[in-house]
């Protein structure tokens, strides 16, 4: 029984691990913890309301995908995204996702697109009721699934990997604006062109998102940041 109660003990730990890693994740975007910026994981822990451990554990995590950096005797660095980087991030992102998207249309059954419908509800919904967290979530679902009927999981795995390094910053002060809604409403055009068969069509509205994704970096990185009201804790 005292081995049933470690491993119970362990999986606890990592659910820990992983609920302070999307709390991080979502204090990056929203610009609550800036590029450049070194943190410590007590401070962080002290914010989180948890104790350094899970908190050194999750940085671990990000500092694998390229997120932040260690800096010795100090705590972790917020790595900084250049214009360039950006740049480079959407055109691999644009010559992966658009074609793949295209054989998709025309190879998708319409039961599988539809599934995905709730999804893309469900990216608009959370943009009008200003929910980041759920908004990108959400995102990350609906781009993943669909990318996931190419058959092709590595394909899958690299497009993840370029999403969590292409970050939006200050994504608060844009959803404060009212400029995410209309990104998300692309989501359900492209399902609806690609409910028609019309690849070229599906393509092209592929292409005009990421495109519309490039210009928000653009504007998120030029907002003001304030850290919102209840700080790093609201996030676990």
């Amino acid at each position: 029984m005292g081995d049933l109660k470690q491993h119970s003990l362990i999986k606890a730990q990592e659910r820990l691990r992983d609920q302070v890693g999307h709390a991080l994740r979502a204090a990056l975007i929203a610009g609550e913890l800036r590029p450049g910026s070194v943190y410590s994981a007590p401070g962080l822990a002290a914010e989180l309301g948890v104790s350094a451990t899970p908190v050194r554990e999750a940085m671990l995590d990000l500092a694998r995908e390229g997120l932040v950096e260690p800096v010795r005797n100090k705590g972790f660095r917020i790595t900084e995204v250049s214009e360039r980087d950006l740049d480079q991030y959407t055109e691999l992102r644009t010559m992966i996702e658009v074609p793949t998207i295209g054989r998709i249309t025309r190879t998708a059954t319409r039961e599988q697109l539809e599934e995905l419908r709730p999804i893309a509800e469900e990216i608009v919904s959370s943009a009008r009721e200003h929910n980041l967290i759920g908004y990108l979530e959400a995102d990350r679902r609906f781009h993943l699934s669909l990318l996931a009927l190419a058959g092709n999981e590595r394909l899958v795995e690299t497009v993840g990997d370029l999403r969590k390094r292409s970050r939006l910053y200050g994504l608060t002060g844009l959803d404060e604006a009212g400029k995410l809604v209309s990104s998300a409403e692309e989501h359900l055009e492209l399902l609806d062109l690609m409910l028609t068969g019309d690849a070229e069509a599906a393509e092209e509205c592929m292409h005009r998102h990421l495109g519309h994704v490039r210009s928000l970096w653009a504007q998120g990185r030029d907002e003001p940041v304030g850290r919102p009201q209840g700080g790093l804790g609201s996030g676990l």
